[in-house]
């Protein structure tokens, strides 16, 4: 008898019978790994793909095992309308054939795409980055992927952003506000609706949405305590956009440390930017300027932070003999500088990696709970201070 070729590769060779279905010899090609029936009334091929990706398609998996598309489907979707024995054959075929779920048909029929959109305002800063892997690692254990977009701090770019993402190309929508975004209906349009919005960080406080937060007031609290107890007591605070959450909650925790200390708050000492360098530095030559003088500088960042370092250097100012800096976020450049740089490790992987959970799991259950969560931090003492 002349042997059965593959009906993959033509070849014989390495073709070998491997059990029985519905009393139909199946094979199995060892050079190719493709399974086949091979029926001696109507030999012939498996229906040819019609299509150049490659993929291991459900009518591939039907020819080999020699049943039914609509029997592979019931079988990997679990039905309970297909025996035991069945499911286990199919599911080692498709393994083995390399089959991987067409997620676009499947989101038409079940309008899931197991897809969570994400908006953070930058890759540059490494404090959205790791935020970022947080929420790709938490996501991709759940089997979700991550469409990523940046608003490089533009209120207009996240708005055209959560239009393409809202319009049915994903499960959950993760947003982190770009600095200058104050008004939020272009989130509030879509609050209600069937995929469910968390934000993350950068936050409106106003909106009943979902919020996974670092725990800044707290920060600002320890990093002003730590200051005073170094003696300090003329301490300049950066701060980002005063409608900024973060900017708000980290001056709260400045003030309460003050006033626990007995000393007077003053306006003058407070400076409210865009993070851009200009801005950066030209709120340091003001502080500069003061009789008397400034002692110690908390940053709102530890990039600004690393920006005044430089600065004062140039102006032949010693950190931290004359002015002591604290930042905040523990970024990769805070242990860059010379000095290395004292800061508040926001945890920004952690704030991720709870964001990715909350959004999946209100995907999985229908809840639209609204709930606040705070990422607690730590002081991070280094040289600079």
């Amino acid at each position: 008898m002349p042997r059965v070729k593959c009906p993959k590769c033509n070849q014989a060779e390495k073709v070998l019978k491997a059990g029985i279905v519905r009393e139909r010899q199946r094979y199995v090609c060892k050079d190719c790994n493709y399974h086949f029936i091979a029926d001696r009334r109507n030999r012939r091929k498996p229906a040819q793909r019609n299509r150049n990706d490659g993929q291991t398609s459900l009518r591939d998996i039907a020819d080999a095992a020699g049943v039914s598309t609509a029997t592979v489907s019931r079988a990997l979707n679990d039905r309970p309308d297909i025996n035991d024995d069945t499911k286990l054959l199919i599911k080692d075929l498709a393994a083995s054939m390399n089959y991987r779920p067409n997620i676009l048909a499947q989101s038409l029929v079940n309008k899931a795409t197991h897809i969570l959109g994400v908006i953070i305002p930058s890759l540059e800063t490494t404090i959205f980055s790791t935020m970022l892997s947080g929420i790709q690692e938490v996501a991709a254990l759940a089997g979700y992927r991550v469409i990523i977009c940046t608003s490089n701090e533009s209120h207009e770019t996240e708005i055209a952003n959560i239009q393409a993402l809202m319009n049915d190309m994903i499960d959950g929508l993760l947003i982190c506000h770009s600095v200058h975004t104050n008004t939020y209906e272009h989130l509030r349009v879509h609050m209600g609706k069937r995929i469910p919005i968390v934000q993350f960080y950068r936050v409106s406080l106003e909106l009943p949405i979902p919020k996974i937060l670092a725990d800044d007031e707290r920060g600002g609290e320890q990093a002003t305590e730590y200051l005073i107890r170094k003696g300090c007591r003329n301490i300049a605070m950066l701060l980002g956009p005063e409608e900024l959450s973060i900017s708000q909650s980290r001056l709260n925790g400045y003030r309460k440390a003050l006033q626990r200390h007995q000393i007077k708050f003053n306006k003058k000492l407070l400076a409210h930017v865009d993070f851009t360098h200009d801005r950066v530095i030209k709120a340091l030559e003001q502080w500069l300027k003061l009789r008397p003088g400034i002692d110690a500088i908390l940053s709102i960042s530890d990039r600004s932070a690393a920006q005044i370092i430089h600065h004062l250097k140039d102006r032949k100012i010693h950190v931290p003999r004359n002015i002591r800096v604290v930042g905040f976020g523990n970024e990769f450049v805070a242990e860059m500088l010379n000095p290395k740089l004292t800061t508040f490790d926001t945890h920004t992987r952690i704030i991720g990696e709870e964001a990715s959970r909350l959004i999946i799991e209100q995907i999985i259950s229908g809840s639209r709970e609204v709930s606040t969560k705070l990422v607690p931090g730590r002081l991070v003492i280094r040289d600079s201070a």
